[in-house]
């Protein structure tokens, strides 16, 4: 499965997406629903799941559709290159 880049968070909290990353997000127990602002969100709230690096509203992130990790940029690219 691939690592997905995120060229910018919505906000430290979550970033919304679409249709066809629902079902990594749910199995990773990271999908929200039902906000009034979107439709589907991937919730990013406790930052890089390696180093524990905050991910802020405008940052580029990666989401690992395998492990369910968000990443910061570092250990995003680091891992894609792996």
């Amino acid at each position: 499965m691939p690592i997905i880049h995120f060229e910018e968070a919505d906000s430290p909290e979550r970033t919304q997406i679409g249709e066809g990353l629902v079902k990594f997000a749910r199995a990773a127990d990271r999908l929200e629903t039902g906000r009034p602002e979107g439709k589907y969100f991937l919730n990013h709230d406790e930052g890089c799941g390696v180093g524990g690096e905050r991910i802020e509203a405008g940052d580029e992130f990666f989401f690992d559709t395998e492990t369910g990790e968000v990443l910061c940029t570092d250990h995003g690219r680091a891992r894609r290159e792996d």
